[in-house]
């Protein structure tokens, strides 16, 4: 079973993979679509009956998140950047402003419910699922007082599929953002909880197949 040191620290790892893959995206216009597909399917897994059931096999599926996350509680200068620790806590900071929506979040859902139409007659890394979940991000969160502004590679941004797929992300990232707070993560813990959480994101990544149930 995953502490729930653990749980914190795999849903915030999901976090910072939406954000490092939307400051990717936007700085070169592309990324695995491994990385992409764990995140996109979380958002579809709206009562799992265990917690691993929203990512699998986190230290693969999250990997990129959980090392993005132990560089920035690891406070390692060398491997911050900024966009993407920025992009996390705003993702962070959005899903504050979302819970205080009670009809937005009902809409998500609804949202949510159809798109998994597209998910299961396509795929999840499908483009018309993308693009559904994408549209979804524009009819909700979009209107928001608090918006997510990507900077990066206009040529890049101004693309139809790559803009999709960075709305889809942002909405994953959301979706983690709920389940870190779920969880019992708070914005605080980004300080008084730093070591705890970088030893978790050594155990994760240094003995990946530990504390599974």
């Amino acid at each position: 079973m995953r502490s729930r040191n653990e749980e914190q620290v795999i849903a915030l790892a999901a976090v910072f993979q939406a954000a490092t893959l939307v400051e990717q995206l936007a700085r070169e216009g592309d990324v695995p679509q491994s990385s992409i597909e764990p995140l996109l399917r979380s958002v579809f897994q709206q009562s799992p009956d265990r917690f691993d059931d929203i990512y699998g096999h986190a230290p693969s599926q999250l990997s990129v998140g959980l090392k993005q996350l132990r560089i920035v509680v690891g406070r390692d200068p060398a491997g911050i950047k900024p966009e993407v620790t920025g992009y996390a806590l705003s993702l962070l900071h959005l899903e504050r402003k979302l819970r205080k929506n009670g009809d937005m979040m009902a809409a998500l859902g609804d949202g949510i419910n159809q798109a998994s139409r597209q998910a299961d007659h396509f795929s999840v890394g499908h483009e018309n699922t993308i693009a559904a979940l994408a549209g979804l991000y524009q009819q909700t969160l979009s209107n928001l007082s608090f918006r997510i502004r990507v900077k990066g590679n206009p040529s890049y941004l101004q693309n139809h599929h790559t803009a999709n797929k960075v709305r889809a992300l942002l909405l994953a990232g959301i979706r983690a953002a709920i389940l870190w707070r779920q969880v019992g993560g708070r914005r605080f813990h980004m300080l008084v909880s730093r070591k705890r959480y970088l030893s978790a994101c050594d155990a994760l990544i240094d003995n990946p197949n530990q504390g599974e149930s």
